[in-house]
């Protein structure tokens, strides 16, 4: 594929994403603008935002087609249920179409696997009640995990118990999104649709800045998963400074 085939792909599969602790109403706004641009004749698949903006991002976005997500549990992975869960719910009522939750990853570390399952199965279990239902993306933060072993369990409690895609990172940890790691979360991917007939996706965020950079992750999840190939509906980038090279190859 030539260089504007990929970039107008990548577009349609980007979450437009501002998760800065200094994000503000204007610079929400600005966000949103970029998902409407037409230039291109394709919208981003979705901004993601941190919660307190997701009813801005629902009134901005309305009829446009472009989804809007958000993060819980984010960045740290803890454990304190009631307030994950009562975050899940209250972004959903806010208008939220997908829930990006950041799992307990050093409870995969230190072999409490329990917690982990348990704790996406609720979260799948709000996400998925919800009328309408969202999205909900495991973040598995795969730079701390470091390893195939703990990629690949994280990977495997993740979609045994629901989640609808698979996510390397918050972007707020040394190591982001690697081709290992991604390798690692495909195998459990097309592992759990050959056993199954789901179709989990995957999302590549943390370090991911170029077409170029991204373009290594469509053409794993195209040799991957042939004949399906990677769309808005199961694969994503979550990055900011991706779009403005995306608008580069593309003008």
């Amino acid at each position: 594929m030539d260089d504007q085939t990929v970039a107008r792909r990548l577009l349609a599969c980007l979450d437009l994403t501002s998760l800065n602790d200094d994000d503000t109403v204007e610079r929400i706004d600005a966000l949103c603008d970029r998902a409407l641009d037409d230039r291109f004749g394709v919208r981003p698949a979705a901004v993601c935002v941190f919660p307190q903006f997701v009813p801005q991002a629902v009134r901005r976005l309305e009829g446009s087609g472009v989804a809007v997500a958000t993060v819980v549990n984010f960045p740290h992975g803890g454990t304190h249920w009631d307030s994950i869960l009562a975050d899940t719910r209250k972004a959903l009522v806010d208008g939220a179409d997908e829930i990006d939750l950041v799992i307990p990853f050093r409870a995969v570390l230190s072999g409490d696997l329990f917690l982990v399952r348990d704790l996406v199965e609720a979260v799948a279990g709000v996400c998925h009640s919800h009328e309408p239902p969202a999205h909900l993306k495991t973040i598995l933060e795969t730079g701390a995990l470091e390893d195939d072993f703990s990629i690949t369990r994280a990977s495997r409690l993740a979609v045994e118990k629901g989640a609808d895609f698979l996510k390397t990172s918050t972007g707020r940890v040394p190591v982001g999104a690697t081709p290992e790691a991604a390798a690692s979360m495909l195998g459990v991917i097309v592992e759990h649709r050959t056993a199954t007939g789901r179709l989990v996706g995957l999302k590549v965020s943390g370090g991911v800045r170029t077409v170029a950079d991204a373009a290594v992750y469509l053409q794993m999840f195209d040799e991957a998963l042939t004949p399906v190939t990677a769309g808005p509906d199961n694969f994503r980038v979550g990055a900011s400074s991706l779009y403005d090279d995306i608008v580069r190859v593309l003008l």
